[in-house]
């Protein structure tokens, strides 16, 4: 087992983001025996964008969203992050495992 370095002492958090940005955590943690956590109550942040799109476009995803009885950009942020996790997933497969920049 290696010997593992001390994390430092931050004046604040942008310090220590910079640090961690740098530096190599599995030099300073045993990655190997972190637990996997669930924190139920966080929620990611959030930005308002403006987005243009055709009014058949909306009134079909309005269609598809009442099917389902969800907010029509509930049902177009699930279809947003299933199309994103797809292309990874093909850009991954495409670039030999490692991600495409």
């Amino acid at each position: 087992m290696k010997t593992l370095k001390k994390i430092p002492t931050f004046k604040d958090e942008d310090a220590e983001r910079d640090f961690w940005a740098k530096e190599d955590s599995t030099e300073y943690l045993d990655w190997s025996k972190a637990e996997r956590i669930t924190l139920p109550k966080l929620r990611p942040s959030l930005r308002t964008i403006s987005l243009r799109l055709p009014e058949s476009m909306i009134a079909e995803l309005k269609l598809l969203a009442n099917k389902r009885d969800v907010p029509y950009q509930s049902l177009l942020k699930v279809f947003l992050a299933d199309r994103i996790k797809e292309e990874l997933a093909h850009s991954k497969t495409k670039s030999g495992g490692r991600r495409a920049s």
